[in-house]
């Protein structure tokens, strides 16, 4: 009993700790720099904004095609594991390779770097032109030296090689407009 209440006393003193994991710098609005990305066809531009709720990660991305506009979220989670319906990739319309948005990835996150990168790892129910899978992805969000640079790497069960997008930082009164 005396055992049990001192690992329910020392999660509760560590989840304050996990949430404050992230680097606030990684707060933001991020804008994809296209000249030194992974080609990303089937959008002019690409942003992604990320906010910070405890333990939560919400990724939002703004993107647009000539007068297409899309937006898009993810909301993963840093203390557990969560299934995420509908999970969106910025890739997914250049791909042709859709999630199945009935169906949930199974998604967790954390924190590597002292903060400055999140994990995430999902598997993702995908709709292709073959028919329906399962994709598997590990994504990391590096902040880089400076907190001016977001670098997103994808690694994807389907392709050899990772996807690279470089953002840099949107500042604050930018972001407004």
């Amino acid at each position: 009993m005396k055992t049990a209440f001192l690992k329910v006393l020392l999660g509760l003193c560590l989840l304050p700790l996990a949430a404050r994991a992230s680097d606030q710098s990684l707060v933001g609005r991020w804008r994809l720099d296209t000249a030194r990305s992974t080609a990303l066809d089937g959008w002019s531009t690409a942003d992604v904004v990320i906010s910070l709720d405890g333990s939560k990660v919400t990724l939002r991305y703004d993107m647009t095609w000539h007068a297409t506009n899309v937006t898009a979220s993810n909301t993963v989670d840093t203390a557990a594991a969560a299934d995420v319906t509908g999970f969106f990739r910025i890739d997914q319309r250049h791909m042709a390779v859709y999630a199945r948005t009935k169906e949930a990835a199974h998604v967790t996150a954390g924190w590597l770097d002292g903060g400055r990168t999140l994990r995430i790892e999902a598997l993702v129910p995908v709709e292709t032109s073959q028919g329906n899978t399962t994709m598997r992805l590990y994504d990391e969000y590096r902040l880089l030296e400076g907190g001016k640079d977001l670098l997103l790497i994808e690694l994807h069960s389907t392709r050899e090689r990772p996807l690279v997008y470089h953002f840099t930082k949107v500042p604050a009164e930018a972001a407004k407009k």
